[in-house]
């Protein structure tokens, strides 16, 4: 199964970061790719997002070491760089050092403001990048102060999977002119282009009123959640006609008793009146295989035990026993696969193995870590 995954034979590097980069490499990993991450010698690096990676650790402050990930990216199609603008450069490892010596890699630049502008060099996290988009405005309840969606929006949508997406156009257009090329991956370009149709529809009927008054950000009463009996939440999303219509009768409800639009509070408290009589058990049974668009509001531990996830095998068991993700989407030919139980790599675990691979000599390698340019996990030290 694994010979057929569909980026098989794909070398990475990437140079250990916080969540975007890591999340980009894991996508390449689950598809077949060849991760290696390069992390620092300055302690543990906790990577949530290892799975299928190896793990080596040089010293980038040493030309040794500097040397060893150059001959990495000699060797490799793509490296992912989480830094800010002009690190690389300075120490030697920038697009012109590495793609001289190797024209076709793709090289993939992560972060959150860009390689250039006025922000390139400030740092941020994913709210920052959020706001300066203009998405984090919209997000929140009405007559509240915008509210962060956790990190997904800029970290993870609109950095590490919009990344990947880049390596991936890169790798197809390399495949014509034999070149690769620089991405430059802004988190504030990728959430805002993650939120286009926001901007382009925003003259449509479904936008306006202010935050949290519209359509689609709980400001109307067949779009919201809904606490029931026990304390839990269904999500109801009965926007069309035919769906409200079978929404309002199995909530036991008629159109006449719910209102019309021009008064949303009153009909969600209708609404949640109703929802408070049954527990989410009972509501989902009622609403389970209906076109009324409503679904029980599952947890994090709840989500992979779903009879309709299950089924599907949409979640795998990861090796302490909690469920991840399996990756998405599915291609029926070449599909990502993970082995149930994969583990993240330990900090250096696979440093010797790796720099055996590059052509190193066993001579060679003793002296890298004799001179602390690379460290190896003690229990995997011998070759």
């Amino acid at each position: 199964m694994f010979s057929r995954m569909a980026l098989r034979g794909i070398k990475v590097v990437e140079l250990a970061g916080l969540a975007p980069a890591p999340f980009c490499g894991m996508i390449l990993s689950d598809f077949g790719a060849n991760v290696i991450r390069v992390d620092k010698p300055t302690g543990p690096h906790i990577d949530r997002s290892g799975r299928g990676k190896r793990s080596v650790v040089i010293d980038l402050k040493k030309p040794d070491g500097i040397n060893v990930v150059k001959r990495m990216c000699s060797k490799a199609d793509i490296l992912i760089e989480p830094y800010r603008p002009g690190v690389m450069e300075k120490i030697g490892l920038g697009p012109a050092d590495l793609m001289k010596e190797n024209p076709k890699l793709i090289y993939a630049r992560l972060t959150g403001f860009g390689q250039t502008g006025p922000y390139a060099e400030m740092a941020g996290h994913d709210i920052n990048y959020v706001a300066i988009s203009g998405l984090l405005s919209m997000l929140g309840r009405k007559e509240g102060k915008p509210t962060p969606p956790i990190n997904l929006l800029a970290d993870f949508a609109g950095g590490g999977l919009m990344c990947a997406f880049g390596i991936s156009l890169a790798l197809l257009e390399r495949s014509k002119s034999g070149l690769g090329q620089v991405i430059d991956a802004s988190m504030v370009e990728g959430a805002a282009y993650t939120g286009s149709w926001l901007y382009s529809s925003r003259d449509l009927y479904i936008w306006k009123g202010s935050r949290g008054s519209n359509w689609l950000d709980s400001g109307v009463h067949f779009y919201d959640t809904y606490e029931t009996k026990d304390g839990k939440y269904m999500a109801v999303g009965a926007i069309e006609p035919q769906f409200y219509q079978q929404f309002i009768t199995l909530l036991g409800l008629t159109t006449e008793e719910v209102g019309q639009l021009d008064d949303p509070d009153e009909m969600k408290k209708i609404i949640g009146k109703s929802f408070s009589a049954k527990t989410r058990e009972e509501w989902t049974k009622v609403f389970e295989g209906k076109d009324a668009c409503v679904t029980p509001v599952l947890s994090m531990d709840e989500a992979p035990l779903h009879p309709h996830n299950v089924a599907r095998g949409s979640f795998i068991k990861a090796s302490d026993g909690h469920f991840e993700p399996k990756p998405a989407p599915l291609l029926s030919r070449t599909p990502g696969t993970v082995i149930e139980g994969a583990i993240a790599p330990k900090v250096g675990q696979h440093t010797c193995e790796v720099l055996n691979e590059l052509g190193y000599t066993k001579q060679e390698i003793d002296a890298l870590l004799c001179n602390n340019v690379a460290e190896q996990l003690k229990e995997k030290a011998n070759l």
